[in-house]
């Protein structure tokens, strides 16, 4: 599968185009603004892009209108072709957001379903009570998705709704040449729409990517073979920034070794999770971290451990942005890329994760663990890469046993010699291919 060897970037497009909250019925050509980053996006070493919600919605895109149009705000469907055709020239994969188990209260059917009431062909299309009502004082009820009522709740046990979904997605793929989907809150989705539409989408194009949004439970009851691909991996997402603002390497080594660690009980080994250290609904990183010294090494910890790394634009150079602050605050419209210290740091990363097979494919064995200094093995059929993180602001040296004599690291392509012990200077990250 293509996703284990890329690093991916997220954009989320109402926000980074600058579009207006509400949806004003405007026509802007917004969307085009990405062709302006692409030479960024593959400086940066992705390969891959994961767009936030792109259809025509009510508000802030999870809210959808019409599946298969863009949204009004951004442009038209010619305009994202174009961009699209545009990214795949450049040899990035398009991934969009797929909010299938809910749409906005201007979803056309609902809105039939409002006008009609009982007489409306759509009436099962959703979770309807005619004899109750809504915050909205609709004269009905209906469910939403956790008490959010413009969000509507869609019947994924209807094969109307379920064929509409997948029509869609055919169009997207036949329209746009889409290589994947981000399924919006998985963790709520009936499993047997997850099986059809896997299958579905195995059967119209050859590996078709399938990522879902999972905050909390085992992921493997929708990572699998029949299911889905990958999933977000938000229990390393807290351990990453976590270690680092309490100096303590074990919490993110333990999440680690239970997802991925050479026992027996080991939850994911051989999944290959979507990593990342912010995205447009928590905290930039840049912000919650205590010690900016450390922004870089979160990332080399982002791209060295396993999964699949995703950068959230913005964030590669630093910027900020608060939760308290807004869902707004987290996904601002930047005029231009910056390129600083960090992006150069980033792309040295992502060139020596997407050129490894140890860290696309290897597992996890922690070597050396103080509570500001780790030391894990990724090893593959084909390569060892060990990855060093030196937190402390005074150098280490690591005494372990390295197998072998010398390495070359990854990310400065320096050699490293392990004899006496070797140095990690203050505030670094290495990725040390092994010499067999």
């Amino acid at each position: 599968m293509w996703a284990n060897e890329s690093v991916f970037y997220q954009i989320y497009p109402l926000g980074f185009c600058g579009a207006p909250f509400e949806n004003d019925g405007v026509l802007e050509h917004r969307i085009r603004k990405v062709m302006d980053w692409i030479g960024h996006i593959k400086e940066l070493g992705a390969n891959a892009i994961y767009f936030s919600p792109v259809f025509e919605s009510d508000t802030h895109g999870y809210n959808t209108r019409d599946y298969k149009k863009i949204d009004v705000r951004l442009g038209t469907n010619e305009d994202f072709k174009e961009v699209c055709d545009a990214l795949h020239e450049a040899g990035i994969r398009v991934v969009l957001d797929g909010v299938f188990n809910h749409a906005g209260r201007g979803f056309w059917a609902f809105e039939d379903v409002r006008k009609n009431r009982e007489s409306s062909p759509y009436k099962d299309w959703f979770h309807i009570n005619f004899g109750g009502n809504s915050n909205y004082n609709d004269g009905l009820w209906y469910e939403g998705w956790e008490g959010n009522y413009d969000l509507v709740k869609l019947n994924l046990k209807n094969p109307q709704v379920v064929d509409h979904i997948l029509e869609a997605v055919d169009f997207w793929i036949e329209e746009f040449g889409i290589d994947g989907l981000r399924l919006d809150v998985a963790y709520c989705l009936d499993h047997d729409f997850v099986r059809r539409l896997r299958s579905h989408c195995d059967s119209k194009k050859e590996d078709f990517f399938l990522l879902g949004e999972m905050l909390h439970g085992d992921y493997k009851m929708l990572v699998n073979d029949e299911m889905l691909h990958s999933a977000t991996n938000y229990e390393c997402y807290k351990g990453l920034h976590s270690s680092f603002n309490s100096m303590n390497m074990f919490e993110i080594t333990h999440s680690l070794l239970r997802q991925f660690g050479p026992e027996n009980w080991t939850l994911y080994r051989g999944k290959h999770l979507l990593s990342f250290v912010d995205n447009h609904d928590v905290t930039r990183v840049a912000s919650i971290l205590q010690n900016e010294k450390h922004l870089p090494l979160i990332y080399a910890l982002c791209f060295g451990m396993p999964g699949i790394p995703c950068v959230y634009y913005g964030s590669e150079w630093g910027a900020k942005g608060d939760k308290s602050e807004g869902d707004p605050a987290l996904r601002p419209c930047f005029e231009e890329p910056v390129e600083n210290e960090l992006t150069a740091w980033i792309s040295k990363l992502a060139a020596a994760k997407r050129n490894s097979d140890g860290l696309n494919y290897g597992g996890f064995r922690s070597i050396l663990l103080t509570n500001r200094q780790c030391i894990f093995e990724r090893r593959s059929d084909k390569e060892r890469v060990c990855v060093a993180i030196n937190a402390d602001e005074e150098p280490f040296i690591a005494h372990f046993d390295a197998g072998c004599g010398t390495a070359v690291d990854l990310i400065s392509g320096e050699m490293v010699d392990f004899g006496g012990g070797t140095e990690l200077a203050p505030y670094s990250a290495a990725f040390w291919k092994m010499e067999r």
